[in-house]
């Protein structure tokens, strides 16, 4: 895998690999939504419930998950998850109307919770500070690719299968990964295939890392309390920006294929062909906004500087999403989608590096545990207004908050999070 390529950026590749599939097992409910809302008889308001009992798991699960990876480590966690949320995934073949596909959902949430606190943690291991915005921007392609290769595959499969094969074979896909996972990934001080050279290149900046924030070591992990964070006005930040923020995302992952069929007249075909467009976007949105970050910071610029310039590019980006319920031109508003999906991962791909910023990696997890969750439960609450308001009002005020949901959040990262670097834990 990846001759001549860094193992550091292989690594940064499997983590997108299974970010991909994570999101794929969950696309799929929305790709076949078109299928299962008709043959199931659900409303609106039942297919928002639905999606709401995934993203409440998923957040209770991001806040208790955080301290066991930590613990456990990158490797056996990941063994762990996507063995559960593979076979939680495959189980939803077997969903026969509301309650089966809400607890089905609700077990997919808690068991894939657990992948974005390993991954981030996995690239504060193994990147250097300059880099790691990079490295996230590679990892959140993940929910764009995802997003990306759901339509085609995942319509293909029903039309030319039925629907529960969208459930199967991306579930099948996470037992694919685990083999090769298990086979290449180690700690970078025990990797035996790690030059030595790279080798000095993490543990140098990690030390260095420590040395400016007056610590010698980090905390030992799960030392203590996670209660200990709360102290932090940083750590505040950074669950008020996601809270905010992640809804809008989680809507168009949610909602896209279910808003071109009902207001767009879209068939699951033509949904398969063009609601890969956004998240085309979006994955360009990631790598765009990580190389950027990276690269303003090798510029010369501060971590501190680069991060918030590239958030505030994509945050004041993302109203272009409200004209997209206007007109009346379907490629059109596909179009003002993806440039607003583009931007927010733009932005996200420099928001989501700020744990292992401002922690060292033995608390990265626990952190990214705290900020995905209530990520999640914004999400949550967002996505499940937005069945209740679709069916009763229009998709119009949805848009309308899509817009400047991630404009107040990046306004928070500037009021909250005055400097971003590693926190002096003395």
């Amino acid at each position: 895998m990846g001759i001549g390529l860094a193992l550091r950026w292989q690594i940064a590749i499997l983590l997108c690999l299974i970010t991909t599939i994570n999101y794929v097992d969950r696309q799929a409910l929305a790709v076949a939504a078109p299928v299962i809302v008709e043959k199931f008889s659900l409303s609106n308001t039942e297919f928002g419930l639905i999606t709401s009992g995934f993203l409440f798991a998923y957040a209770i699960g991001q806040m208790l998950i955080g301290p066991v990876v930590d613990r456990l480590g990158t490797k056996r966690s990941f063994r762990f998850a996507v063995i559960a949320w593979s076979i939680a995934g495959i189980l939803h073949a077997l969903g026969r109307g509301f309650w089966s596909f809400f607890s089905l959902r609700t077990l997919l949430g808690l068991t894939e919770s657990m992948n974005f606190p390993a991954a981030v943690k996995a690239v504060a291991e193994w990147f250097p500070r300059s880099e790691r915005s990079l490295a996230v921007g590679i990892v959140t392609m993940g929910p764009g690719l995802g997003a990306l290769i759901s339509p085609p595959l995942l319509g293909w499969l029903i039309i030319t299968f039925g629907w529960q094969w969208a459930f199967i074979v991306p579930g099948a896909a996470g037992f694919v990964w685990l083999l090769i996972w298990q086979a290449r990934f180690d700690h970078p001080e025990d990797h035996p295939s790690l030059s030595d050279e790279e080798r000095r290149l993490i543990i140098a900046d990690r030390e260095a890392e420590l040395s400016e924030a007056g610590a010698d070591a980090p905390v030992e992990a799960g030392s203590r309390s996670v209660l200990r964070f709360f102290r932090y006005r940083e750590v505040w930040g950074l669950m008020f920006s996601r809270f905010v923020a992640d809804g809008a995302f989680y809507f168009f992952v949610s909602w896209l294929p279910l808003y071109l069929a009902q207001e767009r007249g879209f068939d699951i075909k033509a949904i398969a062909i063009f609601a890969v467009i956004p998240f085309l976007a979006a994955d360009l949105g990631s790598l765009f906004g990580g190389w950027l970050g990276t690269r303003l910071i090798r510029g010369g610029m501060t971590v501190n500087a680069a991060r918030k310039w590239v958030i505030w590019i994509g945050a004041l980006l993302i109203p272009c999403a409200l004209p997209a319920v206007w007109t009346d031109s379907a490629a059109v508003s596909i179009a003002l989608i993806g440039v607003a999906m583009f931007a927010i991962q733009v932005k996200s791909s420099n928001l989501f590096t700020l744990p292992a910023d401002l922690f060292p990696s033995g608390d990265v997890a626990t952190i990214w545990g705290m900020f995905g969750a209530v990520g999640s439960f914004g999400g949550m609450l967002f996505v499940a207004l937005a069945g209740w308001v679709s069916e009763n009002y229009s998709y119009e005020p949805i848009f309308a908050a899509v817009a400047v949901m991630h404009i107040v959040s990046a306004a928070i990262v500037m009021v909250m999070i005055p400097n971003i670097s590693l926190l002096n834990r003395k």
